[in-house]
């Protein structure tokens, strides 16, 4: 969970830039959290205390109202409704981290990803990213390869896997589908030598950054054995008390399944 934060405050500046180098500054004075940090928040106080994630989400939104969410997710969240509006946006996997790391099995990690998705995302394709997400995250901790999380991803959820970072970038444009950004992220992983790779990896694509360094960093942080000192700290350092709250709750909480709990 930590990773996917470390992605979206690292991505937070980049988001509408174009960004198509992976040479960059980790960290500058702009660096910030944003509605994927705080959505993330939000799944992992859930997974923590049980309740709804329709109220979790609102209660979050309205906590954090200026986070930079999309614009159907403010109408829903404001008006505090319980109907979703069948959106396919990466809203539904960049928060789904947690659920990787908290669930026990598999089956569970999928039956939490659709549920925390089909709140908001029930299209098919919103379902399919956050599943496919905690999916890998999940693979990741567990020991997997890349191979074998190359070859479930892609069997289980039909995305393409196997196009190289550098023919994307080439071609590629800011895409808040799910189908059209997931799949690229986990590339961004698959194709990383660490966790840092992996976040400069996705940001270097030139698309929705903080999101797609979110998904990456969900996955690296697991797969690569936690996230970096120097990075975990200036990433806790953006976040308020009650973020930083609930993020070292979840890491001690869940310590057995990471490297590394949070100071």
């Amino acid at each position: 969970m930590l990773g996917a934060i470390a992605g979206d405050v690292i991505g937070s500046v980049h988001e509408h830039s174009g960004t198509k180098t992976k040479n960059f500054l980790l960290f500058v004075e702009a660096s910030q959290f944003t509605d994927d940090t705080v959505l993330t928040v939000a799944v992992a106080e859930r997974l923590l205390r049980g309740g709804s994630y329709v109220d979790w989400y609102h209660e979050y939104f309205h906590a954090y109202p200026e986070a930079g969410y999309g614009s159907s997710f403010i109408h829903w969240a404001e008006h505090r409704c319980r109907e979703p509006y069948y959106s396919w946006g990466n809203g539904a996997a960049m928060r789904v981290s947690p659920i990787g790391i908290a669930c026990n099995t598999l089956e569970e990690v999928l039956a939490q990803a659709r549920a925390s998705a089909e709140v908001t995302h029930n299209h098919p394709e919103g379902i399919r990213g956050a599943q496919a997400t905690a999916a890998a995250v999940f693979l990741a901790r567990s020991g997997y390869t890349k191979a074998d999380i190359k070859t479930y991803i892609e069997q289980e959820f039909g995305y393409c896997l196997s196009e190289r970072l550098d023919d994307i970038r080439e071609h590629y444009c800011f895409d808040v589908s799910c189908q059209g950004s997931v799949p690229q992220s986990i590339i961004a992983f698959l194709e990383a030598d660490g966790f840092e790779d992996a976040v400069r990896n996705a940001i270097s694509l030139g698309g929705d950054a903080d999101t797609m360094a979110c998904i990456a960093g969900g996955i690296a942080e697991v797969f690569f054995g936690g996230v970096p000192d120097e990075i975990a700290s200036q990433t806790l350092a953006v976040l308020d008390e009650r973020l930083h709250g609930v993020v070292c709750e979840f890491q001690e909480r869940f310590a057995d399944r990471l490297t590394r709990g949070c100071t």
